[in-house]
């Protein structure tokens, strides 16, 4: 580790602007690498942040971070509002009952399997074992959309997996709700600290569905540059106030995104956001690798390892069995549970509010285990996600990687045309 003065002699707006101008640097500089060796962006990124993290150069040091959480509120917000727009309702027409089965059945065996694993085999205490199950259905949507859209996939394969990762963080945020009812029923707990998360987090979702009324009304004849200032505003605006109440910014968002495009049918916003978003995203990776501690690993020894393998094993067979009963294609099938891996945002903030359920010792198991994995998920992720985009037949082997687009001004009717628009914008992602 090196141990860097340069911080020292700064104040904070210079020490947060210089630390983030080295993780934008750094990051750039190790995609250099993982593209040579066939790895998404996103690798290079997390792999760029824990070698510039405390725990290793120490380019970034722990004391700076704390300063930078806001960089996770705003990528969330994005990402959130990015996944919302593939609700239109002619889509869920299209999938009906279809995707429900597939992310319930992903989701809840994973849940199954790890809950059964921690209490059965590594004898942990039921409530911390059914609370690390409950937060094991999660899925971070981040990475997958980025080699998405850097590899620019499409066809039903995508659809369908864009559909199963928006629903999954809805569906977890369900589960988590009555699993952390249950374990905090014969706690000291009282029912408010319970329900009050609930209600914060239905509140938000009705400012989000306000909030895309207003923005429908305050888009009209606007310029380029007016719609995407207005935007922006909302969604940091959003964003604040989901922090002010300790609430993930993701399931609003989301809402909001989703009531947005299915009340204008306007697509084209989403387009000029995602030219916008790629710092805002290698930031957030980098960030995660930033903050994984090393030794965390140790900590949890074995359980860490277990809930990593067993989870995995739990997103496949879930996703194979859910496909299979919703009678989805043989790509879908077997290739959708690789690309469900990956597990960040909504797991690290699900533990927090699991921690103060448990007991102190218990609280702090869970937190090494869901923080440690998490980042280690969002690393392996992304290669998953590609061979699952590649064996799927989504990423074409002859598809031009370079090839520069001009989108124009339309209103896409489809979720084949939106994919293919998404890509077009970000084509300057897969440059060498």
């Amino acid at each position: 580790m090196i141990d860097l003065h340069l911080y020292d002699n700064m104040n904070q707006t210079a020490q947060i602007l210089i630390a983030l101008a080295v993780m934008l640097f750094s990051g750039f500089l190790l995609t250099r690498i993982t593209k040579l060796l066939r790895l998404p962006n996103v690798s290079g990124y997390i792999i760029a942040g824990i070698i510039i993290g405390p725990h290793v150069l120490n380019f970034i040091p722990s004391g700076i971070i704390p300063n930078m959480s806001f960089v996770s509120d705003i990528a969330l917000a994005f990402i959130a509002f990015g996944v919302g727009k593939f609700f239109k309702k002619e889509v869920l027409k299209k999938a009906g009952i279809k995707i429900i089965i597939i992310t319930l059945f992903e989701s809840l065996m994973a849940m199954a399997l790890i809950t059964a694993a921690m209490m059965f085999i590594f004898k942990l205490d039921w409530k911390l074992s059914l609370l690390l199950g409950a937060i094991a259905s999660a899925t971070a949507p981040a990475s997958t959309l980025m080699t998405i859209k850097q590899y620019r996939a499409e066809g039903n394969f995508v659809e369908v997996l864009l559909q199963v990762i928006a629903l999954d963080n809805i569906i977890c945020l369900f589960i988590f709700s009555v699993v952390s009812s249950i374990a905090g029923a014969t706690e000291s707990v009282r029912a408010i600290d319970i329900i009050k998360p609930l209600l914060y987090n239905i509140s938000m979702i009705v400012i989000g569905v306000a909030l895309a009324l207003v923005l429908r009304m305050l888009l009209r004849n606007r310029s380029k540059d007016n719609r995407l200032i207005i935007v922006f505003g909302s969604l940091l605006a959003l964003a604040g106030v989901c922090s002010m109440f300790n609430v993930s910014p993701l399931l609003s968002c989301l809402v909001f995104a989703t009531i947005y495009v299915n009340i204008t049918d306007d697509t084209y916003l989403f387009h000029q956001i995602d030219n916008f978003t790629p710092p805002i995203m290698c930031l957030f990776f980098v960030l995660s690798g930033a903050n994984l501690n090393i030794k965390a690993l140790e900590t949890v020894g074995l359980i860490g390892l277990a809930f990593v393998g067993i989870r995995f094993v739990g997103k496949y067979l879930g996703g194979f069995t859910g496909a299979l009963v919703a009678r989805e294609s043989k790509e879908v099938r077997n290739y959708i549970g690789l690309a469900l891996i990956p597990q960040a945002s909504v797991a690290i903030g699900l533990s927090v509010l699991a921690c103060r359920i448990l007991p102190e010792e218990s609280g702090n198991i869970l937190s090494a285990i869901v923080l440690s994995s998490s980042v280690l998920y969002e690393f392996i992720g992304p290669g998953l996600a590609k061979l699952s985009l590649f064996l799927s037949g989504a990423i074409k082997k002859d598809q031009p990687k370079d090839e520069v687009k001009e989108n124009s001004m339309v209103v896409v009717a489809t979720i084949e045309e939106d994919h293919q628009a998404l890509s077009d914008d970000s084509n300057t992602q897969s440059e060498v």
